[in-house]
């Protein structure tokens, strides 16, 4: 068996609908409407998500990055029309002010809730709140951008938001991949929505000089959790790729291939920390998006 169908059953076997939905859309054509009709499962009445989407996190209440994990998952699907009750649900989360820091002017990355149910230990709450540093505020602020009526007060906060956040990366710019990815998404989120309230080339140029110094390219390193080229490169068109950066693309490739293991799916470079039995289920979850993830860059870099 190839690489592919090893990892193809291994997917059947093991991954959650939602995600094998997102692996049906981008390698099997089905419609992206099946990847909606699977995140629909994790949605709450107050418009948010919970309920293990975030699959290191078992919290079933909406929490600000439960959210955000579901708008990643509207991105799998193409997006969706403002209308989409999906989206009038997120904006009207977002607006309730759940989870939200008046005075950081930012949603909490973890919430007290988090420490009832097992969970990864840097989703537990600390008593001071936890750090704010736009993760994932950059990402949701960019979504109301995108998504939220113009003119609505949810807009304007969102517009502020954005541009608060663009001041503080390009005035701190931590090399940190989370960080990144979502201060990425706003920007493509706002230049979707036609709305850029900052200077959208000295962000660019912030992300590249980030992205570059943040990249691992020391296959031995592979093993631990660090940023490989595909956390940020995900096709040759990416504004992320050069032409010099084939021969570690290809090296990731070859990494790849030769660590399947051989149910078809792929090492997860981190574990809990703690002693809930739940890790072992999230793990397999966590092996299944991994593995869409690897078919996805052979499939760009170094198809079959």
């Amino acid at each position: 068996m190839t690489v592919y169908e090893k990892s193809r059953a291994f997917i059947y076997r093991s991954a959650r609908p939602v995600d094998l939905a997102v692996f049906r859309h981008a390698f099997e054509n089905a419609p992206a409407e099946d990847i909606i009709a699977a995140l629909a499962a994790y949605r709450n009445p107050d418009g948010g998500f919970g309920h293990g989407l975030e699959a290191d996190n078992f919290n079933p209440l909406s929490t600000p990055m439960g959210v955000w994990k579901a708008t990643e998952y509207i991105r799998e699907a193409g997006g969706l029309d403002p209308s989409h009750p999906i989206i009038k649900g997120i904006l009207h989360y977002l607006e309730s002010g759940d989870g939200f820091d008046a005075e950081r002017s930012q949603w909490a990355n973890v919430v007290p809730s988090n420490n009832d149910v097992p969970c990864a230990i840097w989703w537990k709450c600390p008593e001071d709140g936890g750090e704010f540093k736009y993760n994932p505020t950059a990402a949701l602020a960019g979504f109301i951008v995108r998504y939220a009526e113009k003119g609505s007060e949810i807009y304007r906060k969102g517009v502020r938001l954005v541009t608060e956040a663009a001041e503080w990366y390009l005035r701190e710019a931590p090399i940190e991949q989370h960080i990144a990815r979502c201060f990425i998404t706003m920007y493509d989120d706002c230049k979707a929505a036609g709305v850029m309230p900052f200077d959208g080339d000295a962000l660019l140029k912030a992300l590249d000089e980030v992205v570059e110094k943040s990249v691992c390219r020391d296959p031995a390193r592979w093993w631990e959790y660090l940023p490989r080229p595909s956390a940020f490169i995900k096709s040759r068109q990416s504004r992320f790729f050069r032409a010099d950066l084939e021969d570690i693309c290809l090296a990731e490739c070859r990494f790849i291939r030769d660590n399947q293991n051989p149910d078809g799916s792929f090492y997860v470079p981190w574990t809990w920390c703690n002693d809930y039995n739940e890790w072992h289920v999230a793990e397999n979850w966590c092996k299944a998006i991994i593995a869409i993830d690897n078919l996805r860059f052979l499939r760009e870099f170094s198809p079959e």
